[in-house]
């Protein structure tokens, strides 16, 4: 969580300051995939079973998840990948010398 949204007023503030998750993802050498706001918002929706995206699918902090889950998706999409573990080994031994 970066931000807090004021419920009364729709203030932005940092309340924990700012730039960790950027700090941190220098720190271990990894991409902040992006950043969501502490909204009572969020919490509501989820604890009622309707998330953010689904009853407010043009606000802000839908926009936000969705960059997110681009960027996600995007990263995960240009990993190498590696089938080495996904075939049996197949060993075929040429037994000719025996006969």
């Amino acid at each position: 969580m970066s931000t807090h949204i004021c419920s009364q007023c729709g203030h932005e503030e940092h309340i924990f300051g700012s730039g960790g998750g950027d700090q941190m993802a220098k720190q271990y050498d990894v991409d902040l995939l992006g950043s969501l706001p502490l909204d009572i918002r969020i919490r509501e929706g989820v604890d009622n079973g309707k998330p953010t995206v689904a009853i407010e699918p043009d606000s802000e902090i839908t926009m936000n998840y969705r960059d997110i889950a681009r960027r996600t998706a995007a990263k995960l999409a240009i990993q190498s990948k590696d089938y080495t573990n996904k075939f049996p080994k197949i060993v075929i031994e040429n037994n000719l010398n025996e006969r």
